[in-house]
């Protein structure tokens, strides 16, 4: 019942148009891990079995691994008789040091159940207060990969969730247009470009992080972006800085990453990411900011606080190499 046939992350399937043929073998197999993550938790469930098919994934493809196992635990504990706790207990185990990745994988549960997408904020409450708009950005991520045509700049259609949720709702969206565009950065440029103002700063930052986490550009397609971005190169920058910590964190450093951190920010990798944890202590996690950019939202969510505190680090040029 919970399968998921291997052919639905193919680009033929998807309807995306391939840029090189390594770019789309590399996103593919992004895509196949992923759903090796899932069915290794939805057949061991959360036992020393799926331990071992995780950590013997390549590191390349480790996080989108853990990533679907996220998903994979999330989705038996939404159909458990009693309260699950699996997902919980694999975001503060095993899962830990992809813990980014595995609330991104949640936001994949909620994408598909119908009880869950007709209220995800209220499904988030619960969580960590910082981590749970990774939701909301793996929530973003699913409907622009399976459900591109009804998010693409020509549909006009708005996430309408409430306060923040659709700001993180478009950071996962944005990471999704690196494996839409085929990892072809003059279209990817170009579909950014094509949605509404407001929205580009977060389509951007998820960019950002698709280029240092999953995506392969070289030094020239990295500074195309940098220049396209404009005037949103911080948040394409903030963005650079999440991927690089999602892979420290996780252990899993890759030549692409220390590559996008020296032509995007001009550090390592390491670095970028320790700019993260200089970010923190700004932030309480229950705290809120009045939010001068949406009117309509009255406060910020400490995820936003974290992620300015980090652009106004990139602004300072705090970094060191």
């Amino acid at each position: 019942m919970f399968h998921i046939d291997a052919a639905e992350v193919t680009f033929s399937r998807r309807g995306f148009v391939p840029g090189s043929a390594a770019a789309q073998g590399h996103l593919e197999q992004i895509g196949t891990s992923f759903l090796s993550g899932y069915h290794a938790a939805i057949d061991q469930g959360l036992t020393t079995s799926l331990a071992q098919i995780l950590s013997q994934t390549d590191s390349e493809y480790r996080g989108f691994a853990f990533e679907g196992a996220g998903m994979g635990l999330g989705l038996l504990d939404s159909f458990s008789l009693r309260r699950g706790t699996r997902w919980q207990r694999f975001v503060d185990g095993i899962g830990r040091p992809h813990r980014y990745v595995v609330h991104v994988g949640l936001g994949w549960v909620v994408a598909r159940l119908p009880w869950l997408r007709s209220r995800p904020e209220q499904f988030i409450t619960h969580l960590h207060p910082l981590l749970k708009w990774l939701v909301m950005d793996g929530y973003g991520f699913h409907e622009g990969y399976f459900h591109w045509q009804n998010w693409s700049p020509e549909s006009l259609q708005r996430p309408r969730f409430r306060g923040y949720a659709s700001r993180a709702f478009d950071q996962g969206l944005g990471r999704c247009l690196w494996f839409v565009a085929g990892g072809d950065v003059a279209r990817l440029a170009t579909l950014i470009l094509a949605y509404e103002r407001d929205r580009q700063p977060d389509l951007w930052s998820g960019v950002g992080l698709a280029c240092a986490y999953a995506g392969k550009p070289n030094r020239s397609e990295l500074e195309f972006l940098m220049h396209r971005a404009q005037p949103h190169l911080l948040h394409f920058q903030q963005g650079v800085t999440f991927g690089a910590e999602a892979r420290e964190d996780g252990n899993i450093p890759a030549w692409h990453t220390e590559q996008t951190c020296q032509t995007v920010l001009g550090c390592s990798a390491t670095a970028a990411s320790q700019m993260t944890y200089e970010a923190i202590p700004a932030v309480t996690i229950d705290t809120t900011l009045p939010n001068d950019s949406t009117p309509e939202s009255p406060s910020l969510p400490s995820y936003e606080i974290w992620r300015s505190q980090i652009r106004g680090l990139l602004k300072q040029e705090v970094v060191s190499c």
